[in-house]
């Protein structure tokens, strides 16, 4: 027969204390290494909606809304093209005819500084050099959502300002500026069928970035969208220099990335692309 050793009950009681420790830890570890599983993140707060505040007050009325943008507006002196395909236009003799239907305007859609115009109207000359003239290359992109591409325009104001200028060509053809915007821009980007402006908000340190949207019952680009940020890298509260401090070597902030016009053939009247490729 087998015998077991005799252990006294004093010996067996740390023994039985270390067995429970173990069989408390063990729900802990099955837990860790059980992937999926369902673990307790606390109590949460209740949702609750939004509270009117002072509900017996009459507000004000709210008029209808404003457009905002440049009405729809056909280009005149302008040949119709075909199949709707705005590459086939001079970007620079578009402007051109639109400064001739529109001599004198200094304000508005249509207005720009006197030496921009004649500048514009300089562009292409003999002894005329393409870079002078304020006219930018063009961009293409489908802003309406029609399958069609429409003709983005930018024009050099003197200060960094800038007109912005859209147009879209109907069925029979015929140009339509469907946007018109003039401001001190820090750059321009397209984001899907957006033109997306950023300029100097009134606040130091931070910018405007406008979206401008096509809006099927106006017929035209509208801005939409409007969103104030603050700009990488500025302070967060004005500093004043210690004695003895000299000009600062930190790193500037430029403008955003943009896509670029395409790489087809340049006039050699105005050094811009006869037909860019689409960005």
């Amino acid at each position: 027969m087998k015998t077991f050793p005799f252990r006294s009950a004093a010996a067996s009681v740390p023994q039985a204390l270390a067995l429970a420790g173990l069989l408390a830890v063990l729900p802990l570890v099955a837990g860790c290494g059980d992937a999926g599983g369902l673990v307790a993140a606390g109590s949460t707060p209740t949702a609750s909606g939004p509270v009117h505040l002072w509900p017996d007050r009459r507000g004000a009325v709210v008029p209808p809304a404003d457009p905002g943008g440049a009405p729809p507006e056909y280009v005149k002196g302008i040949p119709p093209v075909q199949d709707q395909d705005v590459h086939a236009v001079d970007p620079v003799a578009l402007v051109q005819a639109e400064l001739r239907a529109h001599p004198k305007t200094g304000a508005g859609p249509d207005g720009m500084p006197a030496a921009t115009a004649a500048a514009i109207r300089n562009c292409g000359k003999e002894g005329a050099q393409p870079q002078e003239c304020p006219v930018l290359a063009p961009y293409y992109r489908d802003l309406t959502g029609n399958g069609k591409d429409e003709l983005i325009v930018g024009i050099e104001y003197p200060d960094k300002m800038m007109s912005v200028r859209v147009y879209t060509a109907d069925d029979d053809g015929r140009l339509n500026r469907i946007m018109a915007t003039t401001q001190t821009v820090i750059n321009v980007d397209l984001a899907g069928r957006d033109v997306i402006l950023r300029v100097p908000s009134g606040n130091n340190g931070y910018e405007l970035i406008t979206a401008w949207s096509w809006d099927e019952k106006q017929l035209t680009m509208l801005p939409t969208r409007e969103q104030i940020v603050r700009v990488p890298g500025s302070p967060q509260g004005p500093a004043s220099p210690g004695p003895g401090a000299g000009r600062g070597t930190g790193p500037g902030t430029g403008p955003g990335s943009g896509t670029g016009p395409g790489t087809g053939p340049r006039s050699k009247a105005t050094g811009a692309p006869e037909r860019p490729g689409t960005p």
